[in-house]
């Protein structure tokens, strides 16, 4: 049984869309101070790399990983940093940089620790919203590209850790032929 992947976002359309979000993201910081993005590894470099260069303003940047483990009860209470920060975030501007938000557990277990930090402000940014996946109150302040439904890889997402290297983004689906 093969994989097929179905072209969903081309290349040229992510680049448009990281550019136009640069510069919201510049936009919407004003005042002192470097902004601090942290990228969420591993899904988000690719995005992450081409985003900051794309920011017009000082930044800093830092790199977090969390992992899921399957022994809770519930979703959420089985997150770990498996990668902290290096650096202090107290009353700096803070933008969080990820790949895809869906359910929002991941999402909301590291704003909460990070909010317990100080940062001066905390905004999220993603590749792909996927909102109505959402079963945390988690607010993606600035979206490449939302989605309903649909399993995605490319551009830093995965499956099974395949397919990160993929300049566009495709829809995974199985093929039984």
């Amino acid at each position: 049984m093969g994989h097929k992947l179905t072209p969903f976002i081309t290349e040229g359309q992510i680049s448009d869309r990281v550019e136009a979000l640069g510069q919201e993201v510049a936009a919407s910081y004003q005042g002192d101070g470097p902004l601090v993005c942290i990228c969420v590894l591993k899904g988000a470099f690719l995005f992450f790399a081409d985003l900051i260069r794309r920011i017009d303003r000082e930044i800093e940047v830092d790199f977090v990983r969390l992992a899921s483990y399957g022994t809770a009860v519930s979703r959420g209470e089985d997150i770990v940093f498996s990668k902290d920060l290096e650096i202090s975030i107290e009353g700096k501007d803070v933008l969080v940089i990820e790949d895809i938000v869906d359910t929002g557990h991941s999402m909301d277990f590291l704003l909460h620790v990070l909010r317990r930090r100080n940062p001066k402000s905390l905004k999220i940014c993603a590749l792909i919203d996927k909102h109505e996946r959402r079963e945390r109150k988690v607010t993606v302040d600035f979206a490449g590209f939302k989605l309903r439904e649909g399993f995605i890889v490319g551009y830093g997402l995965d499956y099974a850790e395949r397919y990160r290297e993929l300049g566009g983004i495709y829809e995974l689906s199985t093929d039984n032929g």
